[in-house]
């Protein structure tokens, strides 16, 4: 009997890619086996050992209409991932966010009765929107880990094992990130503002907002000709925010490795950002920010009358009122956008509500004794344990 364990882990977007990579630290660091890990993931799981099926840049893709024309490559992707863990036949089957694509997948393993523990990593936003997901989880996983403590509550009353282990933000370097360092690597004086530009890790956002962002960032460089502005990339768009920038004669620095990224942010007076988990990331380094967000008319029509909330920023959620501008569709304009950024870079009253408003945001995700990463190893390493020492029953004459 070997002693490696087999974990198969499934990331569909950078930021699942980020809570992947520190779930794979956590459990090698928790586990007194060695394990190999398979899957699904971007460059920061790769670097902690995982060999990715294929590149999750395929499945950065948002919204109805957008999707579309990327479903049969989609299921294909589906398909492809079902046979390699048919295949491998691992101890436990993750998957992480991307409810929507893993899903899919978690259904099939389970139709398969493989009988492998299978977990999903951050919970569907059942508070907002399709809450009939809360009712019908626990017949395709075993266990759900929440990023947030009001969540376990939507889900448990369906019988299914809910364990909420914390945000990963409070783990994001971004907290001791050294700005002074990113101001001298890239020969930026104390003076001068920088304003980071955030289009999102999606090819479809990045479409859409970044010419607007860089059409607010020329009207904000005319009010403030020593401005700086910066864009830190993930990966999957990367290649298309070069060809969007280039000849832009803002001539903004795009930062595409990961320390420098949140170095750039954390250094930021102030921020543009898609709507997304970036802006926690914001709030947790106390830079001023606004939400904006543009999407396909019918992908727009479709989500006011799904969607079930009054804010779609999550500082804003947390603290049940708006701290953080959220610009979004016909509000989503350059002018919009420079007029709160200027706000912000004169640092007037609507600032000092957003340091006040980050600071109870930080309490409600504060640290706990132990990192979320390794609140959330611990339960996987649990399961493992408790499926070897008490298998399933399985009826013989049912599974003939």
């Amino acid at each position: 009997m070997t002693n490696n364990l087999k974990i198969y882990l499934i990331a569909g977007e950078p930021s699942g890619d980020a809570l992947g990579a520190r779930l794979m630290r956590a459990l090698k660091n928790k586990s007194n086996q060695n394990i190999q890990f398979f899957g699904i993931g971007g460059d920061t799981m790769e670097k902690e050992g995982l060999n990715s099926l294929f590149d999750i840049s395929e499945l950065a893709v948002m919204g109805l209409a957008e999707v579309l024309p990327s479903i049969p490559k989609i299921l294909k992707r589906i398909n492809q991932t079902v046979n390699d863990i048919i295949q491998i036949k691992p101890d436990i089957l993750i998957s992480i966010d991307s409810w929507s694509f893993a899903s899919r997948i978690q259904k099939k393993i389970r139709y398969k009765k493989l009988n492998i523990p299978q977990v999903h990593y951050v919970a569907p936003q059942v508070w907002a929107w399709k809450k009939k997901r809360a009712k019908t989880m626990h017949n395709y996983i075993d266990h759900l880990l929440t990023l947030f403590p009001h969540e376990p509550k939507y889900f448990t009353p369906y019988g299914l094992k809910t364990t909420f282990v914390g945000h990963p933000v409070i783990e994001s370097p971004i907290s001791i990130a050294n700005k002074q360092s990113f101001r001298t690597k890239y020969n930026i004086n104390n003076q001068q503002k920088i304003i980071s530009i955030l289009p999102g890790s999606r090819h479809n956002e990045v479409s859409h907002l970044l010419p607007i962002f860089l059409n607010a960032a020329q009207i904000l460089k005319n009010q403030n000709p020593d401005a700086v502005f910066v864009i830190p990339a993930v990966k999957t768009v990367a290649q298309r925010i070069k060809n969007i920038t280039f000849n832009n004669p803002l001539n903004p620095i795009i930062i595409e490795n990961e320390f420098d990224r949140l170095c750039a942010m954390a250094a930021s007076n102030a921020a543009m950002a898609a709507s997304g988990t970036v802006t926690l990331e914001l709030a947790i380094a106390n830079v001023p920010h606004i939400i904006a967000y543009k999407v396909a008319p019918l992908t727009a029509f479709l989500a006011k009358r799904l969607l079930n909330i009054q804010f779609v920023n999550l500082s804003n959620i947390l603290i049940g009122r708006e701290i953080v501008p959220e610009l979004l569709q016909e509000r989503c304009t350059p002018n919009n956008i420079a007029l709160y950024i200027n706000n912000f870079l004169n640092q007037d009253n609507l600032y000092k509500i957003q340091q006040q408003g980050f600071s109870k945001v930080q309490k409600i995700l504060g640290l706990n004794q132990q990192k979320p990463s390794e609140n959330a190893a611990d339960v996987i390493l649990n399961i493992i344990n408790d499926r070897k020492q008490n298998p399933p029953f399985i009826d013989a004459k049912k599974s003939s």
